[in-house]
């Protein structure tokens, strides 16, 4: 894949990590997020990648194995979807738009061949065809369509924009929200991902320098994305992660549909159980000027009970974190995923580059989330009441 046109835009440095092959900002990342924000600047996320699912049975196929309804998308429709594990862990999410013809299916750019050659092999004897079409389409980011609409037009083969409206918004029909609707920041985040042909970036970089359209980078992006406590496959997702920790079920699941891989975890976890890990967002001191970096330990003081006259409090890793960014009003923030035990106002430590920075927790799937419904008692076996 060539290099994007984008980081021939004056002011250009590359991203690293997670976004490598875009660039990370344009020289000043905290005025890229307010462009972005107001709906001025696209950023480009060429570095993500495109499956497509063609076939009249493409929907119910897709359908079979997703959390998500599929199975009767309108053309234009947009939702988001997790491919689970048989013990209920993330093992692909995918943002689908369907057009009439065809499933579009963006995702993290490393995920696109092996999802491709996953689907590939459950194909079966259905009447579905699926391409890694990473090199022939792009994908663009904006928090309105007129910022992309001034960049390049979306990729249309049957008449449909391929524009991705992101969910993330509103709780959706049939998913589950842990995080308290007070206070939530979801309202705030309007975005998009515009599918267009790879040729198009050159068009959508001249539009940038002939002033139509402002650019942001994938920093600002993510700053404003862990302020919505929005999590991404490529960040937030381990070995080991359930939808449940994320807040994953307010837009990606449907708990009314059934039979999918990982179905009986995601309904036992939600019904009976707790999520044994959960998403926070972190308020850090910013003091030192110091964001941490992915995997970074977080820290709890155990101070009960109370130490010996000069002894330290006792120390326990009870977290990593997953994304951390300089947001324009919050400051320095992250995205963290901690054990599900560790109380709302116990102080964190996040352990990063050498250095202490004290962290303040705020809730998103909250540490006293509890089971969605009551199990009734059964009677004990033997009893009998005439």
């Amino acid at each position: 894949m060539t290099a994007s046109p984008f980081l021939g835009l004056s002011g250009a440095v590359a991203a690293e990590g997670v976004d490598t092959g875009v660039a990370g900002h344009y020289g000043n990342p905290i005025v890229e997020q307010r462009r972005l924000e107001r709906g001025d600047a696209v950023v480009d996320l060429s570095g993500r990648g495109v499956v497509t699912v063609t076939g009249p049975d493409r929907l119910t196929w897709l359908h079979s194995m997703a959390s998500q309804s599929l199975a009767r998308l309108q053309p234009g429709d947009c939702v988001e979807a997790l491919l689970l594990d048989a013990s209920g862990r993330v093992e692909h999410a995918v943002h689908v738009i369907d057009d009439g013809e065809t499933s579009w299916l963006i995702v993290e750019g490393d995920e696109a061949g092996p999802l491709a050659a996953f689907l590939d092999r459950m194909r079966f004897m259905l009447r579905v065809e699926v391409a890694d079409a990473s090199d022939e389409v792009a994908v663009l980011g904006a928090m309105s369509t007129s910022a992309l609409d001034a960049a390049a037009p979306a990729l249309a083969p049957t008449g449909v924009a391929l524009d991705w409206v992101d969910p993330w918004a509103q709780p959706r029909p049939g998913g589950h929200q842990y995080a308290r609707d007070s206070g939530h920041p979801a309202s705030d985040w309007h975005w998009i991902e515009r599918i267009v042909p790879r040729t198009a970036l050159a068009e959508a970089a001249a539009a940038v320098r002939a002033g139509t359209v402002e650019a942001a980078g994938s920093m600002a992006a993510e700053a404003l994305r862990v302020a919505a406590w929005r999590p991404r496959f490529a960040t937030e997702v381990d070995e080991r992660t359930i939808p449940h920790e994320v807040d994953w079920l307010r837009s990606a699941v449907d708990l009314g549909k059934g039979c999918y891989k990982g179905q009986e975890t995601v309904a036992k976890v939600l019904n009976l159980g707790r999520p044994p890990r959960r998403l926070v967002l972190l308020h850090l001191d910013g003091s030192d000027t110091v964001l941490p970096a992915p995997g970074d330990e977080v820290v709890g003081e155990k101070v009960r009970p109370e130490p010996a006259d000069g002894a330290l409090p006792e120390r326990k890793v009870v977290g990593r974190v997953t994304t951390a960014a300089m947001h324009h009003e919050l400051g320095p923030v992250a995205l963290a995923v901690v054990k599900r035990a560790v109380p709302a106002d116990l102080p964190l430590i996040v352990l990063s580059h050498g250095i202490e920075v004290a962290a303040a927790q705020v809730e998103i799937v909250p540490a006293d989330a509890g089971a969605a419904v009551e199990v009734p008692r059964l009677p004990r076996l033997g009893v009998h009441k005439g």
